[in-house]
């Protein structure tokens, strides 16, 4: 335990004080960033918005590229218990899994101030796959595609992998459709999607 953690886990109060400083850094970030574009919001903007002075930004996040970071991994958090919550609640039957997926991402692709899928956006903005921004995005990404795998494994497809990477593209292309075109569209399409892959695969099984 570092000095400063010592102090503040001695105090008793500290460490709620920077953890809250640092909530609120990161809510005003987070929403100015998935609102307006990662490079078109300054770190100037994310300290008005979050009512602190700059000495205090910088010390929770020596860069505007760790606010995203963190900004990314909490998102990231969020959705990987969504998913694993989905998955527990239909074990072992991946249409159901699927469908439920698709019904959420049709609820997030309704909401007033959805804009597409944070990760996507991200990595459209940093193109240096060595950069912090993109290697958050990439890691991510590689865990949905571990869940779709697992997914496809538990409908017995014949390349789990194969229809992991099919159900990866259909969901970002449902993102793309919620902020571009028709919101209302994105669960029933998706859902239908869903089960033409796994059907696809399940047939390339039994032909085997």
């Amino acid at each position: 335990m570092g000095t400063s953690a010592a102090a503040g886990a001695g105090s008793g109060r500290a460490p709620a004080v920077r953890g809250q400083v640092r909530g609120r850094i990161l809510e005003a970030g987070s929403r100015l960033l998935y609102a307006e574009g990662i490079r078109a919001v300054s770190a100037d903007r994310v300290i008005a918005a979050a009512g602190v002075s700059k000495v205090t930004f910088y010390r929770h996040f020596p860069s505007k590229d760790d606010l995203v970071v963190a900004y990314l991994q909490e998102l990231a958090a969020a959705e990987r218990e969504q998913l694993e919550r989905l998955r527990a609640e239909h074990v072992g039957d991946a249409p159901a899994t699927l469908g439920a997926l698709a019904a959420a991402l049709g609820d997030v692709a309704r909401g007033e101030r959805f804009r597409g899928c944070a990760f996507v956006n991200a990595g459209a903005e940093f193109a240096d796959p060595s950069h912090p921004v993109r290697r958050a995005v990439a890691a991510h990404r590689a865990w949905y595609a571990g869940f779709f795998t697992d997914v496809a494994r538990d409908a017995g497809a014949d390349d789990p992998r194969a229809a992991a990477a099919e159900l990866m593209m259909l969901r970002d292309g449902a993102m793309v459709c919620g902020d571009v075109d028709d919101a209302d569209a994105v669960e029933p399409r998706l859902s239908s999607a869903f089960g033409a892959v796994l059907a696809a695969h399940r047939r390339a099984t039994s032909r085997a």
